[in-house]
């Protein structure tokens, strides 16, 4: 897993790519480059399916917007159903100085809710740049493998967790 994140730095990848299954989850976005030289202006973050009650980290100099959805499946979180939830995060430089420029690499966090079922689990994150953007959405069609994908979505890895493990903030 290691040389995984290490081959694709270029790429908008997790910092952590593997968790246990049924845990609260740390998600931080690495950004290693801007667009063609360009520096990142936004990093909009889709969540999948099963991640539930993110919490994005707001990053100074950065709106954070939150996008929430209704539910196809709603969920039991401390004992009360929740029916609607995040489904995409937004950070946009407030300033063109606030930008990320190309020379540098910056995280971009949230946390939520593991399921619990293992198994890969895509976050798809696009990532636009004072010239143009770049859509990191690439799922293989099985398997895990990136090998192949111009612009891979960032994986997580999702490993059985015992019945020890559970719910933790």
């Amino acid at each position: 897993m290691l040389t995984l994140a290490n081959t694709s730095f270029g790429h908008v990848v997790l910092n952590e790519p593997v968790a246990l299954a049924n845990t609260s989850y740390r998600a931080a976005f690495r950004v290693g480059h801007g667009c063609g030289g360009s520096p990142t202006t936004a990093i909009r973050v889709t969540l999948p399916a099963g991640f539930q009650g993110a919490k994005p980290m707001p990053h100074a100099g950065w709106a954070l917007v939150v996008r929430e959805e209704k539910l196809a499946r709603p969920y039991k979180s401390h004992g009360k159903e929740v029916t609607q939830d995040v489904v995409e995060v937004t950070w946009t430089a407030k300033t063109r100085d606030d930008a990320l420029p190309d020379a540098f690499y910056d995280e971009f966090v949230l946390r939520g809710q593991l399921p619990d079922v293992a198994g890969p689990m895509w976050f798809k994150v696009l990532q636009s740049c004072d010239k143009g953007h770049k859509d990191w959405s690439d799922v293989p069609a099985s398997g895990t493998s990136t090998q192949g994908l111009k612009a891979p979505a960032a994986l997580l890895e999702i490993l059985p967790s015992g019945p020890a493990n559970g719910h933790h903030h």
